[in-house]
């Protein structure tokens, strides 16, 4: 039978679709990626915002159609079905098969009992699993240390959906990266919901310093990247092993969320205002040429028109090399969903609006002050009309950030690394020549 899936949120959900499709294929299934030719279509959910489910149901929708063509059973998983399930069952009775994250170490044994249409029982753990089909591509592959969270934030669904945080061991992740290393990923990019609190549950303390360090002693590694590293969290430690690893990239993301102490407080969030300035600053002084994003968010209950300006006026000082915003999404369960004095979405976009056109122009003068300088970037592929080979440096995450374009003056390999001197800015991209 021919199996097609479609993996929608972050790439945490996205490493439980590869880890499925390896079981998929590990049972003699075809893989497809034309949902008009599978037989089964899976389609793995996120359920973290209004937007996220909206878009979830809108695809489990259109993959109905194909049910009365050639699909025969549609699977949906993921956290829009562990929140969800019974409303679900009810207004989408197409789906032949409902499978709660939360039932994971269960998943193969459900798929089975419905295709072959007969008990099985089958129990594996999922999250250690190492085994999967890589889609993102032959450069970079994720590595998922962790699953859960246990920071509460008032404002998300997570920690209701997929349970305090859960470390993987360090043999465990150590194995798959590995395996990645021999397969030719040279970049992996370390993730989980919190991912500098990674460790803490199984070795009581965090260990994510560690774990980069070891993750760097494998030799076909060339690039490590970690994400989601929470401001309260970054240890000393940690900045010195980034900051004297030849492997792991320059490259914080620090999802801030605000810097007003009164805001982050209703948010419960660990950090306030003075940590955070501090924080940045300590990163550019140890690593001079280290990059850093971050997420904040507008329009949280009680966001006075004076906070939301001492967040702007922080953005207007810090000037992040990348950042994203977003307006607060009122999700049913979370405290802050009951919190008074609710913002009016209009007042929201606005903020939202000037915190982008704020950062759009910070952007463009951070880039300009890359003109005339030499960087490593990976070869990922070429412009339509082969004049520019698409690629990316340290200071570039996989689908969120820019791309550096090199012209193309001398035949080069996907996955290749080049040196090159950048000599234009295009709005949130480079140009560049290749050394």
């Amino acid at each position: 039978m021919k199996v097609g899936f479609i993996s929608l949120g972050c790439n945490k959900n996205l490493v439980d679709t590869e880890k499925t499709i390896a079981l998929f294929r590990e049972h003699n299934y075809e893989i497809v990626n034309q949902p008009e030719l599978a037989d089964i279509i899976v389609v793995n959910t996120c359920g973290f915002i209004t937007s996220a489910k909206e878009e979830a149901i809108s695809t489990i929708l259109e993959m109905a159609e194909y049910k009365k063509k050639n699909c025969k059973y549609l699977i949906a998983m993921g956290c829009l079905v562990e929140r969800y399930q019974l409303e679900l069952e009810k207004a989408l009775p197409e789906v032949d098969l409902y499978i709660k994250y939360s039932e994971y170490d269960t998943l193969w044994s459900k798929i089975e009992t419905l295709v072959k249409n007969k008990e099985f029982k089958e129990q594996r753990n999922f999250m250690d699993l190492t085994e999967r089909v890589i889609t993102t591509g032959k450069n970079y592959a994720y590595l998922k240390v962790a699953d859960g969270c246990s920071n509460f934030c008032t404002y998300c669904a997570i920690p209701a959906i997929r349970g305090p945080q859960k470390s993987r061991t360090m043999e465990s992740i150590l194995e798959e990266a590995k395996k990645l290393a021999t397969e030719g990923y040279h970049e992996i990019i370390v993730t989980a919901q919190d991912t500098t609190r990674y460790g803490v549950d199984v070795y009581g303390k965090p260990m994510l310093a560690e774990l980069l360090q070891e993750l760097s002693k494998i030799e076909d590694i060339h690039w490590i990247r970690f994400l989601y590293s929470y401001p309260e969290t970054i240890t000393d430690e940690l900045i010195e092993v980034v900051k004297h690893s030849n492997k792991i990239c320059h490259y914080f993301d620090i999802p801030i969320q605000h810097v007003s102490d009164s805001v982050l407080k209703r948010m419960n969030r660990k950090s306030n205002g003075e940590s955070i300035r501090k924080l940045i600053q300590k990163l550019r002084t140890e690593i001079p040429d280290v990059i850093i994003r971050t997420t904040v968010m507008v329009g949280f209950p009680g966001e006075t028109q004076e906070n939301f300006e001492e967040l702007y006026q922080f953005l207007q000082e810090a000037k992040f090399d990348k950042l994203g915003a977003f307006a607060y999404s009122k999700e049913e369960g979370t405290p802050a969903s009951r919190m008074n004095e609710q913002i009016h979405p209009a007042t929201k976009k606005s903020r939202y609006h000037k915190i982008m056109e704020l950062q759009s122009q910070i952007s463009k003068d951070n880039l300009k002050q890359k003109i005339g300088k030499e960087y490593e970037v990976m070869i990922e592929g070429t412009t339509k009309n082969q004049k520019y080979y698409i690629a990316r440096s340290y200071m570039d995450v996989p689908e969120i950030d820019g791309v550096v374009f090199l012209e193309n003056t001398q035949p080069l390999k996907i996955g290749e690394f080049a040196t090159c001197k950048i000599t234009e800015v295009k709005e949130y991209d480079l140009i560049g020549k290749i050394i």
